[in-house]
């Protein structure tokens, strides 16, 4: 475990140094972010139904999408991992005496971990001091908040436990990019990072609640806006918990059984 440890605080350490990158996401996210609030405003100012989502709560899960993009954009890949897997030196990695899925966990969490500490926080300072009704606006109350720290935790972890899964699949297939590109368009649709859940049709919903997409982003964001009350957050956080193992033991299993026949060209 010490082991671990000391390789997610290098990793992290790396990874923070790269701050020009987190300058310009910063600017991205703020952009998107304003093109987002343009398209709602138009979208609510001209319907005359009531919406599932109020205009406050949809201005505090964009600015929560915007601040925690790094952590859950799952079409993140880690190109040093892809490379190893490319040119043979996954076997070098195999000879260490740590579990190779466990390492890969670690390094895609430190990076994340990273890359949103850099961003989120100038993103939240603004957006809190913005005037209304475009600032973000407080949790629902207390246990919001709790609930929303936990949730966005494990949340994350279904995130990356989902991604590595790709990096592992390139081990039998030895192909990522059509792999990446499939779970990227499937997740990002069925996560609400493109639209919230309760915008989608009520028949798509249905089947949704039920995938692991919506437990990274959606699931915290509204729990924070007070769109999600209690119980149905202690029912979805029981979904995350569940799909938080059945990732992570199918990645073991797939990477137990790619690692007894990688075949390593060259020499």
């Amino acid at each position: 475990m010490r082991g671990y440890l000391a390789y997610f605080k290098m990793r992290l350490l790396t990874a923070l140094q790269y701050r020009t990158a987190a300058l310009a996401g910063i600017s991205t996210q703020f952009f998107f972010g304003l093109v987002y609030f343009m398209i709602y405003t138009a979208f609510y100012s001209n319907s005359s139904a009531t919406p599932p989502m109020s205009f406050p709560q949809i201005t505090s899960y964009l600015w929560l999408q915007q601040a925690f993009l790094a952590m859950f954009m799952i079409f993140y890949r880690d190109n040093d991992i892809a490379e190893m897997i490319r040119s043979g030196g996954v076997a070098y990695e195999l000879c260490r005496p740590y579990n190779l899925y466990n390492l890969w966990m670690t390094k895609l969490i430190a990076n994340r971990l990273a890359a949103t500490s850099l961003r989120c926080l100038p993103i939240l300072l603004v957006a809190f001091w913005l005037p209304a009704p475009y600032a973000l606006g407080m949790p629902d109350s207390p246990m919001a908040l709790l609930m929303f720290i936990i949730t966005l935790f494990l949340g994350s972890l279904v995130v990356i436990a989902a991604s590595l899964l790709v990096h592992i699949l390139t081990l039998i297939t030895l192909e990522q990019t059509a792999l990446a590109n499939l779970l990227h368009n499937f997740w990002e649709i069925l996560s609400g990072n493109y639209l919230p859940v309760p915008l989608m049709p009520a028949w798509l919903q249905s089947i949704v609640f039920w995938l692991p997409c919506r437990l990274g982003s959606d699931l915290p964001f509204r729990i924070y806006s007070g769109h999600i009350d209690y119980s149905e957050a202690q029912f979805s956080l029981g979904l995350q918990v569940f799909w938080l193992v059945v990732l992570v033991a199918t990645g073991q299993m797939l990477f137990a059984y790619a690692s007894k026949r990688i075949t390593v060209q060259g020499g």
